[in-house]
């Protein structure tokens, strides 16, 4: 059996409200509060898990946070400062996709039937929503699509995905298959989103189109063998070499989409993606970087130039330990 994932450094970031967002090296920063983007990330992950020791707190922190910034319309708070108050108003942003995503794999995943119950209640009041946000969207329709594998005749969570796909934005050329003129943030949820909603819903076409946006993302963030993800200010067609700050949440992103297109395709080239992802994080990227602190098990922030930004907020750190529990799965099925 491969062992757990340390979680260790998840439980120093958090305290009795739910995962705090930044920190300053190992030491968490909680004058800046918490938001639900980690916390539902932090659902995702804990959820996968079995259910004792650090998971078992873990993943009953990040359902009360996910369900305590649910408006009972189903919209979602982002932000709560550090005295457990809310700074911003219920919306269909990012958090909303996110929060349905967590919601979503919880009410499937979870090893204990009440909080699967819990989490199942609560994502039908947000699966009635929708964004405008293709970003959103995408992050609802990963826990749409939980939903959906569990009950396949689930009349609103399939009504989540078929709106998503219907909706997919066309391609503006050949040379530049992306649908927006630059690549931002979070880019490989979206045709992860698209290959999973289309085998959710029997489409091929959109199977096939999912993967075929994925292998060109692969292949502009590859270089020299090794992951070399887009930086934080973006990349556009005329763009070229490494950039920086690379984000370890987006060499997760690649290897959760990756590890999904394995899991469909079976093609070894996905596969071989994860592990380029898990690579990254251990020197093999740009400036040949070690990404994680073996001491605290946090990982750092972000890949400079001249090395790495040495504090290990709560994205970075759930991003590298979603990445090894896709090369867990990836080791189940060899």
């Amino acid at each position: 059996m491969t062992p757990d994932l340390r979680l260790d450094h998840l439980v120093r970031m958090s305290d009795e409200r739910g995962l705090f967002e930044h920190a300053l090296g190992s030491a968490r920063r909680v004058e800046h509060g918490y938001c639900t983007d980690d916390n539902a990330r932090l659902l995702v992950v804990t959820s996968g898990e079995r259910d004792v020791g650090d998971a078992r707190r873990l993943s009953r922190l990040a359902l009360e946070f996910v369900l305590d910034a649910q408006a009972p319309d189903g919209r979602v708070r982002n932000r709560m400062d550090a005295h457990g108050t809310w700074t911003d108003r219920p919306s269909t942003n990012d958090c909303w996709g996110r929060a349905v995503w967590g919601l979503g794999v919880a009410a499937r995943r979870h090893r204990d039937a009440a909080v699967r119950q819990w989490a199942a209640d609560a994502v039908e009041r947000s699966l009635v929503r929708r964004s405008t946000s293709p970003r959103a969207m995408a992050f609802a329709v990963l826990g749409a699509c939980e939903v959906v594998a569990a009950d396949a005749g689930h009349r609103t969570a399939r009504a989540v995905l078929a709106d998503f796909a219907d909706g997919f934005p066309a391609a503006p050329s050949p040379r530049w298959p992306w649908f927006e003129k630059r690549l931002s943030y979070a880019n490989a949820v979206l045709p992860e989103a698209l290959i999973a909603a289309g085998a959710a819903l029997g489409r091929t076409e959109d199977v096939e189109r999912g993967l075929a946006l994925l292998g060109w993302l692969v292949d502009v963030q590859t270089r020299d063998g090794h992951l070399s993800v887009v930086g934080n200010r973006g990349r556009g067609p005329a763009d070229t070499g490494p950039q920086f700050d690379q984000q370890p949440i987006e060499v997760a992103g690649l290897a959760d989409a990756c590890g999904r297109a394995f899991e469909l395709t079976r093609d070894a080239r996905w596969a071989g993606v994860v592990v380029a992802a898990a690579r990254w994080f251990d020197e093999d990227n740009d400036t040949g970087a070690v990404m994680v602190d073996p001491v605290s098990g946090g990982a750092y922030d972000g890949l400079e130039p001249a090395g790495v930004n040495r504090n290990q907020g709560a994205e970075s750190t759930l991003a590298f330990v979603s990445t090894m529990q896709r090369v867990r799965c990836l080791a189940a099925v060899s």
